[in-house]
C-alpha cells in the first residue's frame, strides 16, 4: 500500500477553466530517475481531470491501470487527490484528504480563492500527510483495529489447525470437556450429525 502523490487544487466554479493544483507531494522513489518527470506530469493530468469531473461536496475514485484517483471536492471550490496503488483503502484516503483540506484552509484561510498561478502556494503539512498516511493501519485507528481483528482471527485458526494436527479430535475433546454442560454435549453431536447428512460439491 503506497501513497504517490498528494495534491490540492482550486476549482473553477464559475466556468470552465481546469482546476489549479496550489501545492503537491509527492514519492517517486519507485520511478527511475528519467520516468520521474513523465509520471509527475500524468499524476498532474489527471488529479486535474478528475477533480474536474468530480461535483463539488462530492468524492469519487477513479481507478487507472495499477492506481487509484481518491478525488474530493469541497462545496467551496477547494479540491484535493491523492494518487495511491491499487491495495490502498478508499477510506483512509478520504479520511486523509478531509483532515488536509481541514488543516489547508484553518492555515491559509481564504488566500487561495484569489490564486491564479499553479503551485503558487506554500504548505509545508502537505509533506508530512504523505509519509504519515502510506501506513494506512497507523494513520486510521478503524484501520488499525480492522486489522488486528484480522491478525486475531489468523491466531485463532492457526490454534485450532495446530490442535487438531497434533491428532487430538475435537470429538474427544468436547466428550472429555467438564466445562460443557452434558446440554451442550448433546447439541454438538446433534449439529455434527446435522451438518453430516449433506455433502455439497
Amino acid at each position: 500500500m503506497k501513497i504517490v502523490d498528494i495534491t490540492i487544487l482550486r476549482r473553477i466554479t464559475d466556468g470552465d477553466g481546469d482546476p489549479i493544483p496550489l501545492c503537491s507531494a509527492t514519492d517517486l522513489s519507485a520511478y527511475g530517475y528519467f520516468q520521474r518527470q513523465g509520471v509527475k506530469e500524468m499524476i498532474t493530468f489527471f488529479t486535474k481531470t478528475f477533480s474536474k469531473r468530480t461535483e463539488l461536496g462530492q468524492r469519487q475514485s477513479v481507478t487507472h491501470e495499477s492506481y487509484v484517483v481518491h478525488s474530493y471536492v469541497r462545496s467551496d471550490g477547494l479540491a484535493g487527490c491523492v494518487t495511491t496503488d491499487l491495495e490502498y483503502p478508499s477510506r483512509v484516503a478520504f479520511v486523509l484528504l478531509t483532515q488536509l483540506l481541514d488543516e489547508f484552509t484553518s492555515t491559509l484561510g481564504t488566500a487561495w480563492k484569489d490564486t491564479i498561478d499553479a503551485d503558487s502556494l506554500t504548505f509545508p503539512p502537505l509533506e508530512e500527510y504523505l509519509v504519515r498516511y502510506q501506513d494506512p493501519a497507523a494513520a486510521d485507528k478503524v484501520t488499525k483495529i480492522q486489522q488486528d481483528l484480522e491478525e486475531t482471527t489468523q491466531v485463532l485458526h492457526k490454534t485450532i489447525d495446530s490442535v487438531l494436527e497434533r491428532g487430538v479430535k475435537l470429538d474427544s475433546l468436547v466428550e472429555r470437556s467438564d466445562d460443557l454442560s452434558k446440554q451442550s454435549k448433546m447439541f454438538y453431536k446433534q449439529a455434527k450429525k446435522t451438518n453430516g447428512c449433506c455433502v455439497i460439491s
